[in-house]
């Protein structure tokens, strides 16, 4: 596999690792307990979050589908079951936050929730409107944490944002951006405002915000979300029928998922990654990566150049 735009120099590796100092921001917590999930602090309260999520693009889109609404409700109780907490959707991911809803409803010993989504829409009116139809499709009282999708009228929407944050109606602020887009925009975004998370693509091989975002991030004490960790499945196609590296089991990974999420995890100033799935079997994959030990940053290091010679 040719990767050479990606390739990690000396350099890019000093940044790779540079981030360490910054971790006072985002504190990693294995809670006592041989299967307590990997937790990360949010820097604005110190609130403790699991660093593996869930997603709902595409995945928790199947409308009014019976038996695929059925899977889903297994796959999200398999979330809960194995120490998970943040759900995030978007108005933006057809019936997905319908789809959550009905499963939540459905669904028991759910309470660890963190409740995420998006407002997506101009204007504040339309942003109003939309954020209360989300909580109405989900049926929570509250969300814990309200995000800017993809930066859309981003300074309108703040504004709603603090008043409800300051009111009680959600808990945290954010904004997104993905698919390494807007980052020069998000840069600004995060340097003039105050906000508690910030959600971007980082994978194994899309790295460039180690340059710049992930380190702004914890200099301005912003918990970070991760999407696209597996772009979109592109990264097992590169792997299949290649083998997990034997020393993969040196930091508790049975396989190239939680090989792909341990590299994201790992670093110093990721609170949470948020892969999407419909299955459960790939679910409890998934769950697997927020468990046991995380690599160092010379074992993070390996990982890179080991992907990177497949």
């Amino acid at each position: 596999m040719n990767t050479n735009h990606h390739t990690l120099t000396r350099r890019s590796f000093i940044r790779l690792v540079g981030g360490l100092a910054a971790a006072r921001y985002i504190e990693t917590e294995a809670l006592a307990g041989p299967r307590s999930p990997i937790v990360k602090g949010i820097p604005s309260t110190g609130e403790k979050i699991p660093v593996i999520g869930m997603g709902s693009w595409m995945t928790f889109d199947v409308d009014d589908d019976h038996a695929a609404r059925a899977t889903r409700v297994n796959v999200l109780q398999a979330f809960f079951n194995h120490g998970g907490a943040v759900v995030d959707s978007s108005p933006m991911y057809g019936s997905s936050e319908r789809v959550i809803g009905y499963c939540l409803n459905r669904i028991k010993e759910k309470d660890a929730l963190f409740a995420a989504t998006k407002v997506w829409t101009w204007g504040r009116r339309f942003g109003v409107s939309q954020m209360e139809t989300s909580r109405e499709l989900w049926g929570v009282d509250r969300f814990d944490l309200m995000q800017i999708h993809n930066m859309r009228d981003w300074a309108t929407h703040l504004e709603t944002l603090k008043a409800w944050k300051a009111d009680g109606r959600i808990r945290y602020i954010g904004i997104t951006t993905s698919h390494g887009r807007r980052h020069g925009k998000l840069e600004k975004a995060l340097i003039r405002e105050p906000f508690d998370f910030v959600q971007f693509t980082y994978n194994i091989v899309d790295r460039e915000v180690e340059q710049r975002l992930l380190p702004m991030a914890a200099e301005r004490g912003v918990a970070v979300i991760i999407n696209r960790p597996f772009r979109r499945g592109a990264l097992f196609r590169y792997v299949r029928e290649k083998p997990l590296p034997a020393w993969a089991s040196e930091f508790d990974c049975d396989n190239w998922a939680q090989f792909f999420l341990k590299f994201i995890v790992s670093h110093p100033n990721v609170t949470c990654a948020i892969p999407a799935t419909s299955r459960v079997d790939h679910m409890l994959e998934n769950m697997g990566a927020g468990f046991g030990q995380l690599p160092d940053a010379r074992t993070r290091l390996r990982m890179a150049r080991y992907f990177e010679g497949l």
